[in-house]
């Protein structure tokens, strides 16, 4: 059963530090954008299925990207979405959401959505896979 929208959102605001829910909305809006241009067919579908119905639309109708960004470069994007952000605003912006995803998504989901992406993305989930 996926969470209601302001519990994810109030656990989002608690990890990301933010001073408001609308802080933390913007956050979860770019990141799940830029994620769901990354996934695909049914791993895409199953964690849109255990996000709150908002967020889940955002996930299965993402932001178009031509190429598979590393970490590093998902992390600029966020960047370049949100209004003032900088490089490390928005690494901390991206933890923050994609922690909350990987705790959705539980363990056998996350690890088929870190097969999807390019190496590294398990950093940003906080989940580090061994090597």
């Amino acid at each position: 059963m996926p969470l209601r929208w302001e519990a994810f959102l109030d656990r989002v605001k608690e990890r990301g530090e933010y001073d408001s829910r609308q802080e933390a909305d913007r956050a979860a809006r770019v990141v799940l954008a830029l994620l769901g241009a990354h996934l695909v067919g049914e791993v895409r579908a199953q964690l849109a299925a255990r996000l709150p119905e908002g967020f889940a639309l955002i996930l299965l109708n993402p932001l178009q990207s031509a190429e598979p960004l590393s970490p590093e470069r998902f992390v600029r994007a966020t960047a370049a979405w949100i209004e003032g952000a900088t490089e490390q605003t928005a690494a901390w912006d991206v933890s923050a959401v994609l922690s909350m995803v990987a705790d959705a998504a539980g363990e056998d989901l996350l690890s088929q959505v870190l097969l999807q992406l390019p190496a590294g993305y398990d950093l940003l989930f906080g989940h580090p896979q061994p090597t």
